[in-house]
């Protein structure tokens, strides 16, 4: 199917613990702040009140975009071992022009964090990287200009 959102075990495991506390504490806290947010009366001008509405909102977005991810949701687990960067290889780099290294792993787009070095396969840095092997190197052009990487480890 090719709407599928590929994700891996533990990034599966981590979104449905994201969603089963919005479903509960949150949606709760939320409702909390509503209610005493239309204790302190006139709604027009209460921004305690618009303020709670806007972060339901929010919480009940999503929610939604949860739930339909999850509808489409393939686990990747036990890719065939071609010896080349896959879904859930962790991969030393070096970018070659800054000689600095970094270290990263390759996940689905839908549980992408690249503040968590957390590099999605469909984007630019993890498509390059795809089946790539220790030793190579790989050039990637991303809206920021060319870069280029040599991958140091796969793990």
């Amino acid at each position: 199917m090719a709407n599928e959102n590929h994700l891996s075990r533990e990034g599966y495991e981590r979104l449905k613990a994201e969603i089963e506390e919005m479903k509960g504490p949150t949606r709760m806290r939320i409702a909390q702040a509503i209610r005493e947010a239309k204790a302190h009366g006139d709604l027009k001008e209460n921004a305690a009140y618009h303020e709670a509405k806007l972060n339901q909102t929010r919480l009940e977005s999503r929610i939604a975009e949860l739930e339909k991810m999850f509808q489409l949701a393939k686990i990747v687990e036990n890719q065939a071992d071609t010896g080349g960067a896959k879904m859930g290889s962790t991969l030393k780099l070096l970018e070659i022009d800054f000689d600095d290294e970094l270290t990263i792993k390759l996940v689905g787009s839908f549980e992408a964090d690249p503040k968590r070095d957390l590099i999605s396969i469909s984007s630019p840095l993890g498509e390059a990287l795809m089946g790539s092997a220790a030793g190579d190197e790989v050039e990637v052009i991303a809206p920021g200009g060319k870069t280029r990487y040599r991958v140091l480890a796969i793990e």
